[in-house]
């Protein structure tokens, strides 16, 4: 389970349960666990108004810089 969070306001964004190694390139929306952001049509914000990703379907394409994560990484 990691924590995404804004990078420019350090606000939760959301709880996601990531699964194997690598960057965060987008995120599943079956694997959110908890979702804090703000959604703007198809765009996903932070309530600072930062830009966090694009939702495309069953994913959200993450906008890389815009957000911060820890917590515990799933292996593969």
């Amino acid at each position: 389970m990691i924590i995404v969070k804004c990078a420019k306001c350090k606000k939760k964004i959301f709880k996601y349960q990531k699964i194997g190694n690598g960057h965060l390139w987008h995120c599943w929306k079956e694997r959110i666990i908890e979702n804090y952001s703000l959604q703007d049509g198809n765009k996903i914000k932070c309530q600072c108004g930062n830009l966090i990703g694009i939702e495309q379907g069953k994913w959200i394409k993450m906008k890389q810089h815009s957000f911060i994560y820890s917590g515990t990484i799933i292996k593969k």
